[in-house]
């Protein structure tokens, strides 16, 4: 009898989110239903975007919440290695069996082309896609221009007719034709792979059975199915996962709502309940009970149970039934909660920051506050300033939020070192350009040390308090649109590798206000 495996793959691209919990939530008790054994894999072939940071974050937000593998980067397993980036040769090796089938082939197409044929496609009303233009290369005229140096990767063959038919454990035949699906990229020029072929790859050297995700992804099964074919491999039973949805329906988003772990665990969230939780989308338990622990859930489990409607993800929901799961904890439990939520180490952190400040132990409280905190109090009235007006404030914090929250790493220096660069490039002294971050993150202009306060609190906290703010003073102004950067400004900006990777402009009644960098000025459009 075959073993049930299933997985998770991450990617470490930036903050854990609650739909990766969400989807390794029920590949897990999908696993444990059948004695089965749940897999963590690491898809980090971004090698641009990836970060064992991001990973690391991953990994422990995931064992927070209370999910365990068994088998992983950070456990081992007969699967070995269990991050992509350590399996390119595999990759590459399965690469050259699709082009030495005839099921892939090598394209030479440059960048200008591709964007040509986008262009062109676009303007005629088409679907954009790879038009086939290196499918017929002779196999000796493409190694002659390999060995010349020419850069190409590899494209999967792709059928231009006909339908293809996807089983789907929760949705039967789901039925896609194949003129809707591009001739994939599977091998990047940079000798890298694509997520497509990684991903099947993986999956068969790591034995899964049951491919458990989210429904984003039944545009590519076609290839995912087409790519079993070709290598002569059972495909494994999919299952594609209803989306979380934020209470206007609309993908759940950062944006509208908090979808990192680690916000939840710095709010005070018992882990155990953001699980009750997730475990509420989309699945109810066969008494219909909304409170129900993990072995619960696995002992009742039973996939078909699962709702294709989006599932909302409501924070005040999930805070309503926080507070049954603390309601019923025994008083030595809270304090244990407490105890785990201000760990010593954030406790040292916030005490160092208040020290200078107290005269008698008492003083903390009034010092301490907001570093445990969910949101500080603030009006649009905290924000006055006599040397901003309100458009100002409101455009400090969104240029500043929107680089935020492409900071790859959240420390004192890269915070101090980004902030101090784009108070710069807005033409604001430092001291006045700070100012709206004391309100937004303290939620008073004095405070501790408030670019320390923003690495103690958090990339997830932070941003939250700097949304919350600009909700308050009105939400994003429409003239404010986010602009991509001309070289030289963006030299000009970031200086050395690991600055911002964008600057934002904004047009007022139509005109590109203009950016004053280092004493020259540009016209960012």
């Amino acid at each position: 009898m075959t073993t049930v495996r299933t997985r998770i793959a991450p990617s470490p691209t930036g903050d854990p989110h609650v739909g990766t919990a969400y989807i390794a939530l029920f590949n897990l008790c999908f696993a444990r239903q059948h004695q089965g054994q749940f897999i963590l894999r690491i898809e980090d072939t971004d090698q641009v975007r990836s970060t064992r940071e991001s990973e690391e974050q991953i990994l422990r937000a995931l064992k927070w919440v209370g999910l365990q593998w068994d088998e992983g980067p950070d456990v081992g397993g007969p699967h070995a290695p269990y991050r992509q980036s350590e399996r390119s040769e595999i990759y590459r090796r399965h690469a050259q069996e699709l082009v030495e089938t005839g099921h892939a082939f090598h394209c030479f197409c440059s960048a200008e082309r591709l964007d040509r044929l986008r262009a062109e496609q676009t303007a005629a009303k088409q679907t954009p896609g790879y038009d086939g233009h290196c499918i017929d290369i002779p196999a000796d005229e493409a190694q002659r221009r390999l060995q010349a140096g020419e850069s190409s990767v590899i494209r999967m063959q792709v059928p231009r007719e006909g339908i293809c038919i996807v089983p789907d454990l929760l949705r039967g035949d789901v039925e896609i034709p194949w003129e809707q699906v591009d001739m994939q990229v599977l091998m990047k020029a940079d000798g890298l792979p694509t997520y497509h072929l990684a991903n099947v790859v993986d999956d068969h050297l790591m034995e899964i059975t049951h491919v458990i995700r989210g429904e984003e992804w039944i545009s590519s099964a076609p290839k995912h199915v087409l790519l079993y074919k070709y290598f002569g491999w059972q495909q494994p039973v999919f299952c594609h996962m209803p989306l979380l949805r934020n209470p206007d329906k609309s993908k759940l988003s950062k944006r509208k709502n908090p979808t990192s772990i680690t916000y939840y665990e710095r709010m005070g969230f018992l882990p155990e309940a953001l699980l009750n939780y997730l475990g509420r989308m989309g699945w109810s338990m066969p008494d219909e009970r909304e409170k129900f622990t993990l072995a619960e859930m696995i002992a009742n489990f039973d996939i078909k149970r699962v709702s294709l409607g989006g599932p909302t993800f409501d924070v005040e929901k999930l805070s309503w039934l926080n507070s049954v799961w603390l309601r019923e904890l025994s008083v030595p439990e809270l304090v244990q909660a407490f105890q785990r939520w201000i760990s010593p180490e954030l406790l040292g952190k916030v005490a160092a920051q208040i020290q200078p400040r107290i005269q008698v132990l008492s003083d903390a409280v009034g010092w301490a506050a907001f570093f445990f905190s969910g949101a500080v109090p603030v009006t649009a009235e905290s924000f006055q300033h006599k040397k901003l007006a309100t458009d100002d404030v409101r455009r400090i914090l969104q240029i500043s939020l929107w680089e935020l929250e492409a900071l790859r790493r959240w420390n004192h220096e890269e915070i101090s070192t980004l902030l101090g660069r784009i108070s710069e490039a807005l033409g604001f002294k430092l001291r006045d350009f700070m100012f709206p971050f004391f309100v937004a993150i303290s939620g008073t202009a004095s405070s501790t040390p408030v670019m320390e306060a923003m690495n103690i609190l958090g990339p997830d906290i932070t941003r939250a308090r700097l949304r919350q703010a600009l909700a308050v003073l009105g939400g994003v102004s429409a003239s404010l649109t986010p602009l991509r950067v001309l070289p030289r400004i963006r030299a000009s900006l970031a200086g050395t590798a690991g600055g911002p990777s964008q600057v934002w402009g904004y047009s007022s009644a139509g005109r590109a206000l203009q950016w004053h960098c280092r004493g020259r000025r540009f016209d960012p459009a």
